[in-house]
């Protein structure tokens, strides 16, 4: 049982960076894809990057394009959420999320860290 735990969320302030950590247990972790997704109050959960875990392909989504990055440290099994330029409408709890690529989609997800953004 893969257990992932998300960590480096805050308060900060419009057009401040954070960076997110997304620790994960097992040592041979190798997923097929990573993924950062994120919940704001009264919103539904929306990804905002994707990572291709074995190549480090990437995918962003319109909302943080050119914003935030998600890269990983394989010999620490982390994956992390650079996030650049921050907006009051990137307040949210962060979730990243494993999909092992055995046909069950995100099988795995952390509890969440929240990011608060103010004016």
């Amino acid at each position: 049982q893969v257990q992932l735990k998300e960590s480096g969320g805050g308060l900060v302030q419009a057009g401040d960076s954070l960076r997110l950590s997304c620790a994960a247990s097992e040592r041979t972790f190798s997923p097929f894809k990573m993924a950062w997704s994120r919940q704001a109050p009264g919103k539904e959960r929306e990804f905002v990057a994707v990572m291709w875990y074995r190549h480090g392909s990437t995918y962003y989504y319109d909302s943080v394009k050119g914003r935030f990055t998600i890269s990983r440290d394989n010999t620490v099994n982390t994956v992390y959420l650079q996030m650049n330029s921050l907006k009051q409408e990137d307040t949210a709890v962060y979730y990243c999320a494993a999909d092992m690529g055995d046909g069950t989609g995100y099988k795995y997800w952390g509890q969440g860290t929240q990011v608060t953004v103010s004016s």
